[in-house]
């Protein structure tokens, strides 16, 4: 069933056991993610309260007030120069994927950073993903980087991908008129 009557909002800290329950489903059961131990309630309130001070953290949240996916920007590098540019997550829960509610979200957070100007987002990908990349490819990124055998997850060795959008070139395409 597709959910198209949720709304975005802004993440709380109340949303980490919800936040908690989709990431853990992918650090278990996937090589999306390079994390292997599960994230407790306590760490994801704390990661939610830093990511917040200078970057937006979004989550989808259905009619019946359940959480089913989150999206979020981080710094990419620690040099000043690098300052317009972030990093972007996104995690829809298992059961709700393939519903549009990943595109949803990365367009809000896309608008957000323009809005608080910044210039580039990069997404990072572990290979294979074919929906992944189908999806920042409907948003007008472009691959940049595909690294070989950069991680190793369940002891099996993964690629990874990076695709950039210029924030300011998907602005122009979202006013140019058909």
């Amino acid at each position: 069933m597709i959910d198209n009557t949720g709304t975005i909002r802004k993440a709380k800290l109340d949303d980490a056991s919800a936040i908690c329950r989709i990431y853990n489903h992918y650090i278990e059961n996937t090589i999306i993610t390079f994390e292997e131990d599960k994230v407790t309630v306590s760490d994801m309130k704390e990661r939610i309260r830093e990511t917040r001070l200078k970057f937006p953290w979004l989550v989808y949240e259905n009619n019946e007030g359940e959480i089913l996916g989150y999206a979020y920007a981080t710094r990419w590098k620690s040099r000043s120069a690098y300052q317009y540019s972030v990093e972007s997550s996104l995690y829809i829960e298992k059961d709700h994927t393939g519903q549009g509610i990943g595109f949803k979200l990365y367009e809000e957070l896309i608008n957000k950073l323009i809005a608080l100007g910044y210039h580039a987002m990069i997404g990072g990908i572990s290979i294979p993903n074919d929906p992944s990349i189908k999806m920042h490819e409907k948003l007008g990124f472009e691959k940049v980087a595909h690294f070989n055998q950069v991680g190793k997850k369940f002891d099996e060795w993964i690629d990874v991908e990076y695709w950039e959008l210029a924030l300011d070139k998907y602005a122009s395409l979202e006013t140019t008129p058909a």
